[in-house]
């Protein structure tokens, strides 16, 4: 071996003796913060649990949630604290394993949720737009469901005896929910309404997610030779797919003069009642507030008509929604009343609206409240027996970019190393840090903590004189290049964070699909499906 390269893998072994440094090192670098800090990082991690059996797993879900939305979400955190920002880290990112997932759909580079979900709850990777079902069914085709359904990591938990919860800041109905339960040749079959039968008769024989979310029960064990007790908790927004399309059904915070959409006239939030007399049915924040975590065996939570708001305009809701923190607290203590343990999928869904919007602040505030959901979670189980994977089903087109110097706030107009004025782009214009290759384009709606408002807007790509406008204010959505009515998915791979049993097989770049057998490895669930009755 060459003497130089022996000399400096002797160094580099000696930096991770605790003890060693002094004699072998400067102190200027023995005793640098950052030298420190990754020393004990690397001596975390030989010190990780390596046992492969858990009692528990918690899959959360970042819609949208970029390697990009990660950086600039915890710099905002930091400096919302009154720091720099950029040393900072969000609750999972402090996690002792982490990897890339490739999101590609089978038909695809560029993944939508539908696929990307089904990929990492089933094992297999499907097509665009399919919930639940192989690669082999064709979308909008109801007769290319039946044999093609795959079955999930929350139905393999729910066979095994467990408890199995379901939360999503969209709609419960959306690709990202649906496909941890539904089987659908289409993500948009939300309600029996979507499906229009009338012109597509064939479709009749195909269920709409909603009514398999209520129906969960009855369709596992009509698949399998099974005694399942059904979903325990599920919350999120979408109350309009289990309304009917009749007034009379309003809640009592109906946006829409109608808030149901079926046209089938059944009421779901009725028959889920009537299935479950135990269960608590809650559609505001009082109602939330009320579930005794001890007592109450299931819960179904629909808390807005369309997808719930988001984290930064959630006070303006009209009879109040819980957040993502509180909503997995809830879940978790009900969950654990269950001694054989439970599987949980959260999701920030509303990440991936910000972002489709163009609007940051929505997206980065939802992306730090899921951190804190996290860390909720990390503190009310173990990683002796609790398995926690946060990750992303895709990422956006959305850029750090312009050289702004350490501490320049990440929503703000670049200013480069050793100035005090924005730095200007060749057109004579300030730029901002964080921009989209595409999208609506420049919006300055002030203090609008709505992202979704400017869909209202005229779209507005391009370059625009931004020097008078405040492009910290929640109304600011970011310029983009190529004009398009709403900003698109990117195709890169996403970040993976675990920790607990099993956590170790998190590394490298792996296929999508690999978390579900991750899961399953840490549940120790065999390698062979249940048998199907048909």
């Amino acid at each position: 071996m060459n003497t130089n390269w022996s000399a400096a893998l002797g160094l580099l072994a000696s930096s991770f003796a605790l003890n060693a440094n002094a004699d072998v090192l400067p102190a200027n670098q023995a005793n640098s913060t950052w030298f420190k800090d990754a020393q004990a990082k690397i001596a975390t991690k030989l010190n990780q649990d390596k046992s492969h059996k858990a009692k528990n797993v918690i899959l959360f879900i970042g819609d949208g949630m970029g390697v990009s939305t990660l950086t600039a979400a915890r710099i905002l955190k930091g400096q919302k604290l009154g720091q720099l920002g950029e040393e900072g880290y969000l609750s999972f990112e402090t996690f002792p394993y982490s990897g890339l997932s490739k999101t590609y759909n089978v038909n695809a580079q560029t993944p939508d949720s539908a696929g990307t979900m089904t990929a990492m709850m089933s094992g297999v990777k499907n097509d665009v737009g399919v919930v639940g079902l192989s690669e082999e069914a064709t979308r909008g085709d109801c007769s290319s469901v039946a044999g093609r359904e795959l079955v999930t990591a929350l139905e393999l938990a729910e066979i095994a005896g467990k408890s199995t919860g379901i939360i999503s800041t969209a709609r419960i109905t959306h690709a990202t929910p649906a496909a941890t339960y539904a089987k659908s040749a289409d993500r948009n079959w939300e309600d029996i309404s979507d499906m229009d039968v009338a012109n597509n008769p064939e479709r009749s024989a195909c269920e709409d997610i909603a009514s398999q979310l209520v129906n969960f029960e009855a369709n596992l064990e009509a698949r399998f030779n099974v005694d399942v007790d059904g979903i325990e908790v599920a919350m999120g927004g979408g109350r309009r797919h289990f309304l009917p399309k009749d007034a009379a059904f309003n809640s009592a915070d109906a946006v829409s003069s109608v808030e149901g959409d079926r046209t089938d006239n059944r009421d779901l939030t009725a028959e889920w009642k009537s299935m479950y007399p135990n269960g608590v049915y809650v559609m505001d924040q009082s109602g939330f507030d009320g579930i005794d975590t001890e007592t109450t065996e299931r819960v179904f939570g629909l808390f807005n008509e369309a997808h719930m708001a988001y984290e930064a305009d959630r006070a303006n809701d009209i009879a109040g929604e819980p957040s993502l923190t509180e909503m997995t607290e809830t879940a978790i203590k009900v969950l654990n009343n269950n001694t054989e343990g439970f599987f949980l999928m959260v999701e920030s869904g509303r990440i991936d609206h910000g972002h489709h919007a163009g609007n940051a602040y929505n997206a980065l505030e939802d992306t730090i409240e899921l951190s804190e959901a996290v860390a909720k979670a990390v503190e009310l189980t173990s990683s002796e027996d609790t398995l926690i994977i946060v990750t992303a089903d895709h990422s956006h087109v959305f850029t750090i970019a312009g050289y702004p110097k350490r501490g320049n706030p990440i929503l703000g107009k670049v200013v480069g190393v050793g100035s005090d004025t924005p730095a200007t782009a060749s057109d004579g214009m300030p730029y901002t840090t964080l921009g989209y290759t595409n999208g609506r384009g420049f919006m300055d709606l002030g203090s609008e903590t709505d992202a979704d408002a400017g869909y209202a807007e005229p779209e507005n790509a391009g370059r625009h004189d931004i020097t008078n406008v405040d492009t910290q204010s929640p109304g600011y959505h970011q310029e983009a290049t190529i004009p398009l009515g709403s900003e698109t998915h990117a195709g890169e791979d996403v970040a993976i964070h675990a920790q607990g049993p099993s956590a170790q097989f998190v590394q490298g770049v792996v296929e999508q699909n690999v978390i579900f057998h991750v899961i399953s490895k840490a549940f120790g669930f065999s390698e062979k499906m249940p048998s199907s009755k048909q």
